[in-house]
């Protein structure tokens, strides 16, 4: 199969020396395109700013802003079979980006205007034919019922959800505990694990959608 992931932050700057982001580490999706690339797949892997060293002998694709991801999302997914979008993408970013540092004496820096960026995930699910299409989801509360939502709105074949309020896993961390439900409702827990064993586990889920 041909295999497309993302993974990482994005990074959203208000002049040269400033941005938006967020903790993310770019461990799970790296993790899965590893996965990925040991069972015998094509992968290209778009990745935000992170200091890991993508696997060896597959595509990587190194993208700062979230426009920077979406056109190198958008290129790829016809090539993809399936996709895999598990990096932390900004949900806003700037209406305006200065090009020289703002001085701390500049009272309009204390004020900023946001925009939203596009919404990849949504637009990918809208056009994905048969392509097997897996999102991810990091909550705080109800992340069941978010996550459902969130499977549901964007047209998934799959989210992945962990709680973001545990003191263990999530962001940064080399372990998570997830929830992997599917388009049919169908629910699995999955304990608290590496992520490499998670993506392990998710490869397989992929692999038989194909062989079925």
């Amino acid at each position: 199969m041909k295999i497309l992931v993302t993974a990482g932050p994005t990074r959203e700057y208000l002049d040269p020396v400033r941005f938006l982001s967020n903790p993310s580490s770019g461990k799970m999706g790296y993790a899965i395109a590893q996965a990925a690339q040991q069972k015998g797949h094509e992968v290209v892997l778009i990745s935000g700013p992170s200091y890991l060293q993508p696997p060896k002998e597959l595509q990587f694709v190194s993208i700062v802003s979230a426009d920077e991801m979406k056109q190198q999302v958008d290129q790829w997914f016809e090539w993809a079979d399936g996709v895999v979008m598990t990096a932390a993408v900004s949900d806003f970013k700037p209406k305006t980006r200065s090009s020289q540092k703002v001085k701390k004496q500049d009272e309009a820096a204390l004020s900023v205007e946001w925009v939203q960026n596009p919404d990849i995930l949504f637009e990918l699910g809208q056009k994905k034919g048969k392509k097997w299409l897996v999102g991810f989801a990091a909550e705080s509360k109800a992340i069941l019922e978010h996550a459902q939502q969130k499977l549901e709105n964007k047209n998934l074949d799959m989210i992945v959800v962990n709680d973001i309020s545990q003191k263990e896993g999530g962001f940064e961390s080399d372990q998570n505990q997830v929830h992997l439900i599917a388009s049919n409702g169908a629910i699995e827990d999955i304990p608290k694990m590496s992520k490499s064993q998670i993506a392990e586990k998710l490869m397989e889920k992929i692999e038989s959608k194909f062989a079925s």
